[in-house]
């Protein structure tokens, strides 16, 4: 790929940005700029060589959101020129880009080239979390314009890849969240790379019930997905104890002493300070995913361990999932506010994240090589 660290000459010419803006909002208010922040160095990089640039997001599944608040959010936290910077509209609004239509596509590159000539438009992925999709303004679009990678882009894929290539041991993967369908090829591949795996979230109660504990009206999976297996395995870590849902009570319980009429939130005290003594010996760590109901009064697991996380010296940590960063915004933790003393790096990545863990790249990246 190429790097937007080699563009000289930009003055005068077009450059359409693929960013992913596609953050919470209530009542016209975004609630988590993270993603929006972490496109800001390349934009302003961009708008320092003086091009013009065009912004391209989706808000929402459909394309029926405006994009209003996150014009206005960006202009205020930004202070960039409205001049330089415009955005064209919620990209899902038009079915040729979920459906991948070339058509679409040279639509869009007529906007940095309109006689397609390649000399006029330059096309810039800064998109790493919807790079999972092959959607026009992701994969064709580059084709049609000289293509680069923006700064956080390329951060993802030197970050992300410290996982599966030179690891350093030991490797503890922790693993979290619901979906069993979209973590198990992410399991298989970890326990043949990580020293430890981890698991928590509701993905732990099908551990759980595998093994044969009860685990009430918990989050579980219909289908085994070959669980019975992996269980087994001397690398796999499950909760000791968890916080339950017994009535309008939360009450921290022994794996072995959940009932049927419980529902299972969080990990339990023991659980957090067994994870922290594997944290403490680790010296690359692998989060994918809150480790607990968060939005259900599940967060505290979650919570602390990004505490000791925070506080540690001397390891790589890579943070992904979408509900993680959120965790983060919630608890006032970020690389920003709170200095770290690791190496430490968060995805804007939920699906992608997952998806280039799993098989080392994405539909996203390859258009641009």
């Amino acid at each position: 790929m190429r790097s937007i660290k080699q563009l000289k000459n930009l003055k005068g010419k077009t450059v359409l940005v693929r960013v992913d803006f596609n953050v919470p909002i209530k009542n016209g208010k975004i609630l988590d700029d993270f993603r929006i922040r972490k496109a800001l160095p390349t934009i302003k990089f961009l708008e320092k060589k003086g091009a013009k640039i065009i912004l391209i997001t989706h808000l929402g599944k459909d394309g029926s959101e405006s994009l209003e608040p996150v014009i206005r959010h960006f202009f205020k936290i930004s202070k960039c020129s409205k001049k330089q910077i415009s955005f064209f509209e919620n990209i899902r609004k038009f079915s040729g880009e979920m459906k991948n239509e070339p058509n679409f596509a040279k639509e869009l590159a007529k906007l940095g080239d309109p006689t397609l000539s390649g000399r006029a438009g330059i096309y810039v992925n800064e998109a790493f979390s919807v790079s999972h999709r092959a959607h026009a303004s992701v994969v064709l679009l580059p084709k049609l314009l000289p293509s680069y990678a923006g700064f956080q882009f390329e951060e993802e894929i030197k970050n992300l890849t410290k996982s599966f290539k030179n690891i350093k041991h030991p490797f503890l993967f922790i693993l979290g969240g619901a979906k069993f369908s979209t973590k198990m090829p992410l399991i298989k591949k970890y326990l043949k790379l990580a020293d430890n795996i981890f698991i928590g979230g509701a993905l732990a109660n099908d551990f759980l019930k595998a093994k044969g504990y009860e685990v009430g009206k918990s989050l579980v999976d219909e289908k085994s997905y070959g669980i019975e297996k992996i269980v087994k395995d001397s690398k796999i870590i499950l909760p000791e104890d968890v916080v339950v849902k017994s009535g309008n009570k939360l009450v921290n319980k022994k794996v072995n002493e959940v009932e049927k009429n419980e529902i299972i939130l969080d990990i339990g005290e023991k659980s957090v300070k067994n994870l922290e003594n594997l944290i403490k010996k680790s010296k690359l760590i692998l989060w994918n995913a809150p480790l607990g109901k968060y939005e259900n009064g599940g967060e505290e697991g979650t919570k602390k361990i990004l505490k000791i996380l925070f506080a540690q010296k001397n390891k790589n940590i890579i943070l992904g999932g979408g509900d993680l960063t959120s965790c983060l915004q919630k608890i006032k933790l970020s690389a920003k506010s709170y200095q770290p003393k690791a190496n430490l790096f968060i995805s804007t990545g939920g699906g992608a994240t997952l998806d280039f863990l799993i098989n080392g790249t994405l539909p996203g990246i390859k258009a641009l090589q």
